[in-house]
């Protein structure tokens, strides 16, 4: 379970107006959810995202992850705790003088594992349907490809948790339908919770519950009817303002 208590992020800007992010979030994610976070660009998706992964601080605020107080964590327990935790970037943060496989490989290099990191990373890019791909460089992929490998990259460690940033930000509304339904499915095979950002209606419409955001606040919080159709979510949301 994920609880936000009071979260507050702002980010300094060039212009000399900061850029408030966060303003006394407050929520509770309970584990195995399939979590739609959306809004406008700023409306703090993102933020919120790299706040629960410990890949930054907030100003104010705890963050709790099975009683555990991320807000707290330093240096080697930090770096623990992001091991937890599968992060599929924006723009996918592939490195590109890698091989897929090596992509996929990468978080888990420098430590010591009781299974075959090897094998488990072929056996992650067959999952997302990349076998025979995996000697490919990131340049030689489809934008859908890449997504593919960042979702094999971030299930490396087997996680709980996985967060996504706009996994389908880049690609046609085909390949991210396809993107998706591999998410949903790993989801299911792997009892993750998904915390998913996007401002895309088609792709919150795939999950249980949708909390949208508007200048670093919650500003609505609803559960989500099984095959409800966009129109029909969008509808909702700009009734509750």
């Amino acid at each position: 379970m994920i609880e936000l208590r009071g979260i507050c992020k702002r980010y300094d800007t060039d212009s000399g107006r900061p850029v408030v992010a966060a303003d006394d979030v407050s929520l509770t994610i309970e584990a195995g959810e399939f979590v739609g976070l959306t809004g406008a660009s700023g409306a703090g998706k993102t933020t919120l995202l790299n706040l629960i992964g410990a890949v930054d601080r907030p100003d104010a605020g705890t963050v709790r992850r099975d009683g555990t107080e991320v807000t707290a964590l330093r240096g080697a327990a930090a770096d623990r705790y992001r091991r937890t935790v599968g992060y599929v970037f924006q723009r996918c943060a592939l490195l590109p003088a890698l091989t897929a496989l090596d992509n996929v490989l990468a978080p888990v290099l420098p430590f010591r594992t009781s299974w075959n990191k090897r094998e488990r990373a072929m056996d992650l890019l067959t999952a997302v349907g990349l076998a025979g791909r995996e000697g490919t460089q990131p340049s030689r992929l489809s934008g859908g490809e890449r997504h593919r490998v960042a979702i094999a990259r971030a299930l490396i460690n087997m996680p709980s948790l996985l967060l996504a940033d706009e996994p389908t930000g880049n690609v046609d509304p085909d390949c991210g339908a396809a993107i998706l339904d591999l998410v949903a499915g790993l989801r299911i095979e792997h009892t993750m919770t998904v915390v998913l950002a996007s401002h895309d209606p088609q792709v919150v419409a795939r999950c249980e519950r949708l909390i949208r955001l508007s200048g670093g606040r919650v500003a609505s919080d609803i559960e989500l009817v099984g095959g409800e159709p966009p129109a029909s979510i969008l509808r909702r949301i700009s009734q509750l303002g």
